[in-house]
């Protein structure tokens, strides 16, 4: 009986969704019972501002509908209330559904619908209910049943139609890789949502603020945009946002056109756009206190750079219709004077001592508890940099991303016929950077064959524990320090890793030189940097190779695959394979297998846990790890399967 009871219990599936009103307007819900197979009422609004709506359920199946409602003002923590009420039903009742009850005037309704498995429900959600019950009749009909299930068939025949279009997969990829690429497009664009709200703006340390007041509000903005992660990262990161545009312009340039706009929209009279957006309750409830202030005088990587790029060559390739020309010369037509203030904020506040010198502003030159000061302005957050931070700091991968910016403007420039010397100054700095004798000058070591940053550096830098008594305690606790053994010395700093690889992804390494055969090396030597699965982002040979930064942060960037760089390395050997000289073969050779591994891996991934994963662990047979879903970059997997590259 018990077993039959469990079995009864097994089949059964839960849906639970969600109603709210963020502005505290109240809901209403029908009290008839909703079980019928006809579909009944059970949730409507009056606002007037939206023109009331209306919800139905309908379902030839024999379904169990129960409800709770909430006055609440806060929407980012709805699983909770969820959770607590189920646990409380069960004590009292032992049956795990909602009691159909409600507070007063609810803002929040939370409906849980039962079924034995299979089983199918249509919810119809009608707006501008101030029709006559007949029409709203007329229009559920239509928004379900078979009128639903002819009009999603024949969505999702265009949707494959589209597919197969934009990024051409014949013959590229075996089916199941197909079926990959298609939930990766599919779920970034699902992905793409609306923010409203107030970023925190962190005041200067010396600035004369009460303590706990250390920051000013940003003005309310809005924000159209790709997320990483709708359940774990529900906000818009700048330096992501580039390679999302990667995949969405291919798809819908208007769509890549507004979020580009939306991002611009954002930044400040000196030209600088904070690198985290969270705005709203649930995108704060999902980042720790200290991160939420944005500091203006830190960057992140301007990827919309590496967008803005490839739709110019694009452009010039006729690649787009020519109405979707005209509209993408119109947006950077205005959007011109935002990108200068933008490209002339990183010239000035992130430049090096050194002429054509540049480094990530932000590390914390005071920290006792890190073996390493993050970075996390570069994007790279715990990628080893300079044991001391200084202002005598050159970082490698600014420097590239600058040479970027520059060329990207000049592009822009002379797509825009302008006729002033703007065009002419992004050139010339463009050209500068890309001097590949000043670049080995400042980065590169003769004797490894690898680029790496410059700073005041040594290796000798350890955490061990050490005994700390709190305040007003008598128990002393143990927590890691930082220790350091040796005095630092101006040097290059020697991490071989996703850094040292940004002259080869720039293209500024000449394709005969015997440089691109060690950058070669690096890429496909086991000691360093090859896997199975994709290439790690630290060579094993590192000091800080899987090394903890502190006693709570896990290594991040100090070894896991991320298909972000190794898109932009495999889009490099790809370039390199093309271009005559002496490497061009073992270029070829290296990108293919490197392609195959990256495919293979996300694939299996997907296959087994139905995820694409954060990042990829380069030990364990390249099994996902951190945030999943994660239909961000990780997306460009896609991109790598139809062979299609960003040319920077």
């Amino acid at each position: 009986m018990l077993k039959r009871k469990n079995e009864e219990i097994w089949r059964t599936g839960h849906l639970f969704f969600y109603l709210a009103d963020e502005e505290g307007n109240s809901l209403s819900v029908g009290r008839e019972r909703i079980d019928s197979r006809d579909g009944s009422l059970f949730a409507s609004s009056s606002r007037k501002d939206v023109g009331g709506w209306e919800l139905h359920l309908v379902s030839e199946d024999n379904l169990e509908i129960h409800y709770s409602g909430f006055k609440t003002p806060h929407m980012h923590n709805l699983t909770e209330l969820v959770e607590g009420t189920l646990g409380v039903q069960a004590r009292r009742t032992g049956l795990l559904q909602l009691p159909d009850i409600s507070d007063h005037s609810p803002n929040v309704l939370v409906f849980q619908v039962s079924a034995k498995f299979p089983f199918k429900t249509d919810i119809a959600f009608v707006s501008g209910t101030g029709l006559k019950s007949s029409r709203v009749e007329e229009r559920v009909k239509i928004l379900t049943g078979n009128p639903l299930s002819s009009q999603l068939s024949e969505k999702e025949k265009d949707f494959e139609e589209k597919y197969k279009r934009c990024f051409n997969l014949t013959d590229k990829v075996d089916s199941e890789s197909m079926i990959v690429g298609r939930a990766a497009i599919g779920n970034l664009l699902g992905g793409i949502g609306y923010f409203y709200g107030q970023s925190k703006i962190a005041l200067p340390r010396d600035s004369s603020s009460k303590s706990g007041d250390n920051f000013v509000p940003y003005w309310p903005a809005e924000l159209y945009t790709a997320v990483p992660s709708l359940s774990f990262f529900p906000r818009g990161f700048l330096w992501d946002e580039g390679f999302h545009q990667l995949l969405i312009w291919r798809w819908d340039i208007r769509i890549c056109l507004d979020i580009i706009g939306h991002w611009l929209d954002l930044m400040n009279i000196d030209g600088w756009i904070p690198r985290e957006q969270i705005l709203g309750s649930e995108a704060l409830s999902k980042v720790p206190e200290e991160f939420v202030p944005q500091h203006p005088t830190n960057a992140n990587p301007p990827t919309l750079f590496l967008v803005l790029h490839d739709l110019v060559r694009s452009t010039k390739s006729n690649t787009f219709t020519a109405s979707e020309s005209k509209e993408i010369s119109y947006f950077l037509d205005r959007a011109f004077t935002r990108l200068e203030a933008w490209f002339q904020w990183f010239n000035t506040t992130q430049a090096g001592k050194d002429a054509s010198s540049y480094y990530w502003h932000g590390r914390d030159k005071e920290t006792t508890r890190e073996l390493n000061p993050k970075s996390l302005s570069s994007g790279l957050d715990d990628y080893p940099r300079a044991s001391h931070p200084t202002e005598q700091e050159r970082h490698l991968d600014l420097r590239c991303w600058m040479l970027l910016a520059a060329d990207s403007m000049h592009s822009i420039s002379e797509l825009l016929e302008r006729k002033d010397n703007l065009g002419k100054d992004y050139k010339a700095m463009a050209e500068l950077l890309s001097n590949v004798d000043i670049l080995n000058q400042m980065h590169f070591d003769n004797v490894s064959g690898a680029y790496f940053d410059f700073g005041n550096h040594t290796e000798k830098v350890r955490l061990r524990w050490q005994e700390m008594r709190t305040s007003g305690s008598n128990y002393a606790g143990r927590e890691l320090v930082r220790e350091v053994l040796e005095t630092p010395k101006l040097r290059l700093v020697p991490h071989i890793g996703y850094v040292s690889l940004f002259p080869l992804i720039m293209r500024i390494i000449p394709p005969g030189s015997w440089i691109l055969e060690k950058q070669l090396d690096l890429i496909s030597n086991k000691s360093t940097l090859w896997t199975d699965y994709g290439l790690r982002s630290l060579a094993k040979t590192s000091s800080l190779y899987m090394k903890r930064n502190t006693e709570h942060d896990a290594p991040y960037w100090r070894g896991p695959i991320w298909m972000n760089m190794n898109y932009l390395i495999l889009s490099a050997l790809h370039h390199y394979s093309r271009e005559d000289g002496p490497y061009s073969i073992r270029a070829k050779s290296i990108y293919g297998e490197l392609r195959e591994n990256l495919i293979r891996n996300v694939v299996n991934n997907y296959v087994k846990t139905g995820y694409l994963w954060e990042q990829y662990d380069q030990k364990n047979k390249g099994k996902g790890k951190g945030a999943r879903p994660f239909t961000g970059w990780t997306a460009l997997v896609l991109l790598i399967m139809s062979e299609s590259f960003a040319e920077v």
